[in-house]
């Protein structure tokens, strides 16, 4: 099976969203389902997008920087609303970061 590097990426930033969501869940569970429903999202539309061609795969992708996004906003939220420490949170949002971007290259290739 093809796999995009980025997906494994991918992959780690859903393990650890699942380590914080405990934390998350006790403050706000609707937050805690909002962020794993956009970090999963990031991993199941790269799957796909792989597997697409033309306008379908630009679309997945599309779907997937968008939720690396969602993923990135829920993380500051959660670190404005003091739930989480924005200093354990940095290489998170870095992979964050990494995502969107190749997921960006990905949809502008020609």
């Amino acid at each position: 099976m093809m796999r995009l590097k980025i997906y494994d990426v991918a992959l780690g930033i859903v393990k650890a969203i699942g380590g914080l969501l405990p934390l998350v869940q006790r403050q706000d569970p609707d937050l805690a389902r909002q962020m794993r429903r956009a970090s999963t999202s990031i991993v199941l539309n790269l799957g796909e997008g792989v597997h697409s061609r033309g306008r379908n795969q630009a679309a997945r992708f599309q779907d997937a920087m968008a939720s690396a996004r969602e993923t990135t906003s829920c993380l500051e939220v959660c670190i404005a609303l003091s739930y989480l420490e924005s200093k354990e949170l940095e290489r998170l949002l870095d992979q964050l970061d990494r995502v969107v971007a190749t997921t960006w290259k990905l949809v502008h290739r020609r």
